[in-house]
């Protein structure tokens, strides 16, 4: 049989994955996909993206593998902790008044955990402070990679992952040492699901805070103003949207947020 060219070869393997498990290959930036195409070629001693496919037909758990390398799970507790201390100090008070207590939010693409439970952490810890009660507080999070939400709903971690944690907060929201466990306050506030952030509507809009770090960069122009519209959509008017420290928002879509903190990529919902 003769081979296919190159590009034919990786058109067809994203048409067989996309069909396989309705991941929409198109909406990443090709050079992103190519490179965490290549991790699991490497892992499986291939060398061409038709005998990955091959591998692919017969073998369905690669599939599992092959989801974890494409979608974006490298996190940590209160990463990048200044913008959880600008959200926390200036933004949450006026959420929290506005929302009477319950406060609604949405952790887009929350890979295996540790951002919605930083989120919220955040609400226990200004229910606490003001002597009210979070339990009307719900944090909906959502990842298409159903095996890291597996982890993620275990709340079981290395300790490597509160390196930015407040020494406080590890005290009074974590149990053990070596793993971690997430304890249940910090749990029974967090909805896990599987979603698709470009397929799919948002999980239970409107919000009042919306974060999404580190992930809407790995798509193309196109798809990232399709999803901060989205954003702006399930965003009650005066929501928060909170993104990475790399991500702006771009095309029109910037008509509908006002900034509220450059450095830490805050934008409130107009």
């Amino acid at each position: 049989m003769t081979a296919l060219p190159e590009q034919d070869a990786l058109a067809a393997l994203l048409a067989q994955i996309t069909g396989a498990r309705g991941l929409a290959c198109d909406g990443y930036k090709p050079n992103c996909l190519r490179r965490r195409l290549a991790v699991r070629m490497r892992a499986r001693g291939v060398h061409t993206y038709e005998a990955y496919a091959e591998i692919l037909r017969r073998d369905a758990g690669e599939y599992d593998r092959l989801l974890d390398a494409l979608t974006i799970n490298v996190t940590k507790f209160f990463r990048n902790r200044e913008a959880w201390e600008a959200l926390a100090s200036r933004l949450l008070p006026g959420l929290w008044r506005e929302a009477n207590g319950g406060v609604r939010c949405w952790s887009a693409g929350c890979a295996s955990g540790e951002e919605p439970y930083t989120v919220a952490i955040l609400l226990l810890e200004h229910a606490r402070a003001s002597g009210a009660t979070a339990d009307r507080c719900v944090v909906d999070a959502t990842d298409l990679d159903p095996t890291v939400l597996e982890r993620a709903r275990a709340g079981v971690y290395r300790p490597a992952a509160l390196d930015e944690t407040p020494e406080p907060f590890v005290a009074r929201y974590f149990a053990g040492s070596d793993p971690c466990t997430v304890g249940p306050g910090v749990r029974a506030r967090v909805r896990f699901q599987r979603h698709d952030l470009l397929r799919e509507p948002p999980p239970d809009a409107p919000y009042d805070l919306i974060t999404c770090r580190n992930v809407v960069i790995y798509f193309e122009r196109p798809n990232q103003e399709r999803l901060y519209h989205l954003f702006a959509d399930a965003l009650r008017p005066g929501g928060v949207l909170l993104l990475g420290k790399v991500e702006t928002l771009v095309g029109k879509v910037r008509e509908r947020f006002k900034l509220e903190d450059i450095r830490e990529r805050i934008y409130r919902r107009l």
